[in-house]
């Protein structure tokens, strides 16, 4: 493509080939499995995922699940996209990605990414309801969801270093150069809320505010912060009840359930060599981490929803995924992945607090780290909010962008910058501040 060809969106329609579908049905009729141990009891998942189920879900794949019915019903429910953009200090990258566009007048653009083992897909239960809310006085948003690169249908990228900080520098320039939108909050969970937390840090004049689900950090050093390392001392006496959990969950998370990290994040491609030839290999691995990190006692996936999951890493072959996770433990630098547990968010966040989140840290934790301003706890729900509990994250969504206290934390820093860089602060009616489009 010429120089030309940046910045230009062309439709998209996603259409995998007869070949591999005619290949996954081959490869699932060869399939061999494990036994399980007698000891072990079928909701028992120390040892991963369950034999039963993975058969019971290969076999349905084979013989019942139909992708081109799914496929249609993808196609009609998202207006799919591609376009080359050119990624500072990285070169030219073709995203995929989703755009849906409110009738509001005052439709706040909203950024919504995704995570690992997720994908767009993730936004399927969500669009509608944000960009079409059931009464005028509910906040109303356009809906983006990029593709990762090497995620579903997004191009894998053909060199390496493409972690979170050049996806957010590859997100920025679509949503600003490519869709026009100069001001504009963020949804981030899992890889997402790196990603995310990553556009802040660099672009604080587009990313107004944004809000999390995931939000991991790690204690202030006890002589930046003697009160919360005491606190934490005495956790068993003044952490209140959910703080306590996520301490629990995420101890649990570090003990019995970060294998897959050790190893994607060091030889992503020796395992990719298994994953993404073997459909049955990349079922198990993928149907272990939605059991685990769902709150499977309010939501169980359906099988055609968990193949679909599953569709959108097989069809690129899985190591564009799992690869993703060595590029983000490489990057280096005040916005790679490893600062973003200790460098200040100083963008309005807003964080839903999930009880079966697998890392979500005690709030004065985070106090260290981010502009919080606005904070809602639920009784149900895990790592797939907006898979699991699509109503509560939209809901929080909604609440969060239009809350008193972060327009006043806009206001103020529009103040700042108007000081600091005497420059013009596009305030738009009707959205608070929080986003524009040129």
């Amino acid at each position: 493509m010429t120089e030309d060809n940046y910045n230009k969106p062309t439709p998209f329609t996603l259409r995998l080939d007869d070949d591999l579908l005619e290949l996954t049905k081959k490869k699932l009729q060869l399939a061999r499995y494990p036994e399980e141990q007698t000891d072990i009891s079928d909701d028992d998942w120390s040892q991963g995922a369950k034999v039963n189920m993975v058969k019971r879900l290969a076999d349905y794949w084979k013989d019942g699940y139909d992708w081109r019915a799914e496929e249609a019903r993808i196609n009609a429910e998202f207006n799919q996209f591609k376009v080359k953009v050119d990624v500072p200090d990285y070169g030219p990258q073709v995203l995929h990605y989703a755009h849906h566009i409110s009738s509001r007048a005052n439709a706040i653009p909203l950024l919504f990414v995704h995570g690992w083992p997720g994908s767009f897909l993730e936004a399927r239960k969500i669009i509608e309801p944000l960009t079409n809310p059931p009464d005028s006085a509910t906040q109303a948003f356009h809906v983006v969801v990029p593709s990762i690169p090497g995620f579903g249908p997004g191009d894998p990228p053909t060199k390496s270093g493409f972690g979170p900080m050049l996806t957010a520098r590859g997100f920025q320039t679509l949503m600003v150069d490519v869709l026009g939108y100069q001001r504009f909050v963020t949804q981030g969970g899992d890889w997402g809320s790196m990603i995310t937390r990553s556009m802040a840090l660099q672009f604080p004049q587009h990313v107004r505010a944004c809000h999390y689900n995931f939000f991991p950090c790690g204690p202030p050093p006890w002589y930046k912060a003697p009160l919360t390392m005491g606190r934490l001392i005495l956790s068993p006496y003044l952490y209140t009840d959910r703080e306590l959990d996520s301490i629990k969950n995420m101890q649990h998370y570090q003990k019995e359930q970060d294998g897959y990290l050790k190893v994607q994040s060091t030889r992503p491609q020796s395992l990719g060599f298994g994953l993404g030839d073997s459909p049955i290999g990349l079922l198990a691995w993928l149907v272990e981490k939605f059991h685990e990190w769902m709150d499977v006692a309010n939501y169980e996936m359906p099988d055609d929803e968990i193949l679909t999951f599953v569709m959108m890493h097989w069809m690129q072959g899985a190591t564009p995924g799992l690869r993703y996770y060595k590029m983000a433990f490489a990057e280096e630098g005040e916005f790679g992945s490893k600062a973003l547990f200790t460098g200040y968010h100083n963008t309005p966040v807003g964080l839903s607090h999930f009880p079966k989140e697998i890392l979500l840290p005690p709030y004065d934790w985070v106090a260290h780290v981010a502009n919080e301003q606005f904070r809602r706890e639920h009784d149900r729900g895990a790592h797939f909010a907006a898979v699991e509990c699509p109503e509560l994250l939209v809901q929080d969504l909604r609440d969060c962008f239009s809350s008193e206290t972060v327009t006043l934390a806009l206001k103020l820093l529009a103040r700042r910058e108007l000081f600091y860089r005497s420059s013009t602060i596009v305030i738009c009616p009707g959205n608070s501040g929080l986003a524009c489009r040129s």
